[in-house]
């Protein structure tokens, strides 16, 4: 298993955005506006993002947070969601087709989002 992406949680992506331009400036690294709720930041071996929260709550520390891992495969993310399941996580998005990933999203006991893509 390998690290895919993080993603943090925003109020104001506008705001976020020219921040992280700045800060990530001469890194390597193309900004990408994902949808009108994220922005991605893409280089090589290194993906970040920010996101206005999904459910509309204020961003907080860990509202609007994901981590994302990358499993391998589809059949990798059916087995790892099913299984998360069965460990008492929380369905946050079936297995299935999402941009150019297959993926499938979880919270974990402790309510850490996770999405497991291939």
């Amino acid at each position: 298993m390998k690290m895919n992406y993080f993603v943090l949680g925003t109020d104001d992506l506008e705001q976020a955005s020219n921040f992280y331009n700045a800060l990530f400036d001469g890194q390597g690294l193309h900004s990408v506006a994902a949808s009108e709720r994220m922005t991605y930041w893409l280089g090589d071996d290194f993906a970040f993002a920010l996101a206005l929260p999904f459910d509309g709550k204020p961003a907080t520390n860990g509202n609007g947070t994901m981590l994302g891992v990358s499993v391998g495969s589809p059949e990798a993310v059916d087995r790892m969601h099913a299984r998360a399941l069965e460990l008492g996580a929380q369905d946050e998005g079936a297995p299935g087709p999402r941009g150019p990933k297959y993926s499938a999203y979880i919270r974990d006991r402790d309510g850490n989002k996770l999405c497991l893509s291939d």
